[in-house]
């Protein structure tokens, strides 16, 4: 490691730790990337552009899918192949190491693959099919039954530092709180009974980075990702991950450093390997995971579009998500967002409250409900307890399982949804339920205890194959469209992640987006109604830069359409118009 490309690495240690702690906690980071280099099994690269038009990314869990006798990584990669592979190019894979609770986000052992999916030589398989594979670096918390907890509740002095234990009667009122369970967890210990923190749960526990032994091991995780083919990290719950008492301990600056710290690392030892944080925040802190826009995430989360883009589709009007996207800005090529409707999670609903009026989220509250759902709360800096996030089947949610509705009308209205998530500026991501058109899991909610169960279903893939072949099944129009909507997508150079994005108000029911390529070669009007009528409005193309006078063709029906200069433009219900301008 030269003294140039180290020098940032030596400033964030000092940015983290004293002077003397930085320097001997450097000379041992040097030692891990020096011996990291030598025995690496990939080749790395920095590319000309990080992403492209092409990328979408797959959220599944490694177990979502299936068959008897087979792994369960072997069943999603076959799967893959058979009926996904010409539209998406990257799977992110939820935890799939051992873990304790939660659905994988207790994690036991940093280094191993549960076995009940596979083992690492199945991860290694997806490289080999040309697939780019995200992992969860759930580095906030480990597994109360993990090698590490274990050690320092048997009085290991070496685990001593690596966990937080509070002492009774702190002052905790300011930190910020994503659970209604308690922050500080009771355990028996060598040394007598200690409080631990456990932001999440009490099987949660965090970790320490004030610790510099805490942070190496945790390097040498991601390092080992990186090894195994990580293509993208996802640092998990990342917001939460240094503590000051009396601080809100979330965002810190210390947490910004060691982000800031992760992407020096891998951009030394593995140029062209990105970094992603979740963080489920409003949408202003969100941002700030881009720092300065070349210096800590590659990719945030977009937490905001779920909750409006439902919005939209109950309410029939766009405004609220038209203001807000009207407003988007990536910082720099190096930086983009990550859109997507669904995930293993809820639909967070605190991005929401500074961008919807409370009548606005009452709507979505009282639909989850409605529509079979459940609310998980958080707790309030005042003690009070207020709604966190959806938990309910996207589908469902925009889609009363218990209503009389035409299914073809369902199946548009859903398909608008990720329409308007594939249009924006960013990289899509499509979650497996939502793209094989599941439907709340009420069962596996009563089974489990857990809200979040319901989105997070274990299927046959011999059944789903069986549905899917039949062409008026509920699988079969959800993926046929889906599909058809990915496909049009990434042939598109304007929907590369940093294509120019103008939002337009032309009609409170439709979401339209001017979208022009990097280079100026081609444009694309995307327009969607959000109502369940049709909607009229005027389209002047002489005031939208490249558009004037110009012949337009439907990209997703394949026909010519001539729009006059100043003319009425009528769209039925849900309808999606992607005009790709001559």
């Amino acid at each position: 490691m030269t003294d140039k490309k180290s020098q940032p690495i030596q400033a964030l240690l000092k940015a983290i730790y004293t002077e003397e702690i930085a320097q001997t906690t450097f000379i041992r980071l040097q030692a891990r990337l020096d011996q990291f280099q030598q025995n690496t099994r990939r080749y790395f690269k920095n590319e000309d552009q990080l992403f492209d038009e092409k990328d979408v990314i797959l959220i599944t869990y490694g177990d979502t899918l299936n068959f008897t006798g087979q792994n369960p990584l072997n069943t999603l990669l076959s799967f893959y192949e058979a009926y996904l592979k010409d539209t998406i190019n990257i799977i992110h894979i939820l935890p799939f190491f051992p873990f304790s609770s939660d659905d994988g986000f207790s994690v036991s052992d940093y280094h191993a693959v549960n076995p009940q999916l596979g083992d690492w030589e199945d991860i290694h398989r997806y490289q080999q099919h040309g697939v780019r594979l995200m992992f969860d670096a759930v580095i906030n918390h480990i597994s109360a039954g993990s090698a590490w907890f274990q050690k320092f509740l048997q009085g290991d002095p070496r685990y001593q530092s690596y966990f937080l234990s509070i002492p009774a009667g702190s002052d905790l009122s300011l930190v910020t709180r994503p659970r209604t369970l308690p922050l500080l967890t009771p355990f028996e210990t060598a040394a007598g009974l200690q409080y631990i923190w456990t932001t999440f749960s009490a099987d949660q526990i965090d970790l320490n980075f004030k610790n510099p032994d805490t942070l190496l091991d945790i390097i040498d995780v991601l390092l080992d990702y990186v090894n195994h083919g990580a293509d993208l990290i996802r640092l998990d719950a990342i917001a939460y991950l240094w503590k000051e008492i009396g601080t809100s301990c979330i965002h810190l600056p210390q947490t910004h450093a060691v982000v800031q710290l992760i992407r020096a690392v891998l951009e030394l030892a593995a140029p062209g390997v990105l970094i992603i944080t979740e963080t489920n925040v409003p949408h202003g802190e969100n941002l700030s995971y881009f720092g300065n826009g070349s210096n800590e995430a590659h990719l945030v989360y977009q937490f905001s579009l779920p909750p409006l883009t439902a919005h939209a589709l109950l309410s029939g009007t766009a405004s609220y998500l038209t203001q807000w996207a009207a407003g988007l800005k990536t910082l720099t090529d190096e930086t983009t967002f990550f859109n997507f409707s669904a995930s293993h999670d809820g639909v967070g609903i605190r991005p929401a409250l500074d961008l919807l009026p409370a009548e606005e989220v009452e709507l979505l509250l009282k639909t989850t409900l409605q529509h079979g759902g459940r609310i998980s709360s958080k707790t309030n800096s005042d003690g009070s307890t207020g709604p966190y996030e959806l938990n309910i089947n996207y589908f469902d949610l925009l889609n009363d399982p218990a209503g009389e509705e035409d299914l073809a009308v369902q199946v548009e209205r859903f398909l608008v949804s990720q329409a308007i998530v594939m249009c924006m500026a960013g990289i899509p991501g499509v979650y497996m339920h939502s793209l094989l058109g599941s439907r709340n899991d009420s069962e596996g909610v009563e089974k489990s205890g857990q809200a979040r169960s319901i989105n997070r279903e274990k299927l046959d893939v011999d059944q789903v194959q069986a549905e899917l072949q039949n062409p008026d099944s509920l699988r079969a129009r959800v993926f046929r469209g889906y599909q058809h909507l990915l496909q049009c997508r990434c042939k598109q150079p304007a929907f590369h992640p940093n294509a120019d994005q103008q939002v337009l108000d032309l009609h409170e029911a439709i979401f339209a987006v001017l979208r022009t390529a990097q280079s100026g070669s081609q444009r694309i009007l995307a327009l969607h109604n959000v109502s369940a009528t049709s909607v009229s409005f005027m389209l002047n193309t002489d005031e939208l830069p490249g558009l004037e006078n110009k012949p337009m063709t439907d990209l997703l029906e394949g026909r010519d359409i001539s729009i006059p200069v100043c003319a009425p433009v009528t769209m039925q219900p849900y309808q999606i118009l992607w005009l790709e301008a001559g």
